[in-house]
């Protein structure tokens, strides 16, 4: 029988915690995964969390079951990170292509997206390649973005020790973003 994480709170439905291979034109994503147990049919937009460049979907692990009591959420190692394969040059343009891929294979029409560092780069470089997939960005503890393209999108910036704001409090980071992302 399959087990079901539990949230903190005891109000709040189960979140189911899975991780898989996708495709992508490098080979294939290593992506964890957190949904709903409701089936999906009333899911808010789905969110892709993007890690820092020294990271892999794992600074996601305690924060996924958090934010996901009403969307799907889907953290991918970024190419070359974690157990994805590499890219041929580690690029934000390239990472982006690559989490292109993966939401064209899911066959999503539209994405909030989690930049964490310089994931925030790769949110950025796919919302400017692909301003229809992209609804709203998050960017946590973005570095400086010189020569980035500018953000079309809403978006919530959150300033501070990316460490602190994941691991101290995931329940409260997850409200304070759910909020912002809001339903459909």
């Amino acid at each position: 029988m399959a087990k079901h994480s539990k949230t903190a709170s005891t109000d709040r439905p189960a979140v189911r915690t899975r991780r898989a291979y996708f495709d992508c034109r490098f080979g294939q994503l290593h992506v964890r995964t957190a949904f709903p147990t409701t089936g999906g049919f009333d899911e808010h937009v789905t969110l892709f969390c993007l890690h820092s460049s020294e990271g892999s979907s794992r600074a996601f692990a305690r924060f996924l079951p958090e934010i996901a009591d009403q969307r799907s959420v889907y953290a991918p190692d970024l190419p070359g990170s974690g157990e994805s394969d590499p890219a041929p040059a580690p690029t934000p343009a390239d990472a982006a292509a690559a989490i292109s891929d993966f939401a064209n294979e899911l066959r999503l029409r539209q994405i909030d997206v989690l930049g964490l560092r310089d994931g925030a780069e790769v949110a950025i470089a796919l919302s400017t390649a692909r301003p229809e997939l992209v609804r709203r960005l998050v960017l946590i503890a973005v570095p400086a973005l010189d020569g980035a393209a500018a953000v079309n999108h809403k978006s919530l910036v959150l300033r501070g020790d990316a460490e602190d704001l994941l691991d101290a409090d995931p329940q409260l980071l997850a409200k304070q973003i759910g909020k912002f992302l809001g339903g459909q």
